[in-house]
């Protein structure tokens, strides 16, 4: 009986050291959880700029002049904005991970992390030209649905190399993006349940499933 348990402890340990070399586990929770307030307190600014309430429709409007020429303000604003939202989560993300990491007495930087970083960003590369043809064009409107489709590719593509869970916040983040496309006047909204709501049930999930 003794050796059976040895056994199966021995089984536990060469699973527990093959999962860690091959998946990337030091995603935070709570990282998630801080990335989703980032983009909820992004898309307030961005009304409260706008002047607008989240019924009101049509926001994109606010990006071309009376006169048909564009609103360099709207565009400066809405740069900034999403900017300083992307470049703190990014912060948060990676000083949670460094300490998960040192705390677990992981790598942080492995070959699995390099794998993780390269199908994750991808995506996130041809998406964000997406999107910078689409200003080019001036098609604001498809901003927020392209953001929500393409960044959840990003975490689809890249699920296969940390932990599954991250894999049903892409599909959700995909189908907000689909519902965004066809219900244009309210992609704001879609876009703050993508990044906002989900991102901070994510993280709640992740944190009491894995950390706590």
């Amino acid at each position: 009986m003794k050796n059976q348990q040895e056994q199966l402890e021995s089984l536990q340990e060469i699973r527990t050291l093959m999962e860690r070399s091959s998946k990337f586990l030091s995603l935070s929770g709570l990282s998630g959880i801080f990335i989703g307030f980032f983009a909820l307190s992004g898309i307030i600014a961005f009304y409260i700029f706008l002047g607008i309430t989240p019924d009101m429709p049509g926001y994109y409007h606010f990006a071309t002049k009376d006169n048909g020429e564009p609103n360099f303000a709207f565009y400066q604003f809405f740069l900034s904005d999403a900017s300083i939202v992307l470049a703190l989560s990014l912060l948060v993300g990676c000083i949670m991970a460094f300490r998960k990491a040192k705390m677990q007495q992981h790598s942080i930087w492995d070959s699995t992390a390099k794998r993780l970083l390269i199908n994750i960003m991808i995506p996130l590369f041809t998406g964000g030209f997406y999107c910078l043809i689409q200003i080019y064009h001036r098609q604001i409107a498809l901003l927020a649905p392209a953001t929500l489709i393409f960044y959840g590719f990003a975490l689809l593509n890249a699920s296969k190399y940390t932990i599954n869970d991250i894999r049903y916040l892409g599909v959700l983040n995909m189908v907000l993006g689909l519902l965004a496309s066809l219900y244009l006047d309210y992609a704001l909204i879609f876009w703050a349940m993508g990044f906002g709501i989900l991102h901070i049930v994510y993280g709640i999930t992740i944190y009491f499933k894995y950390e706590k």
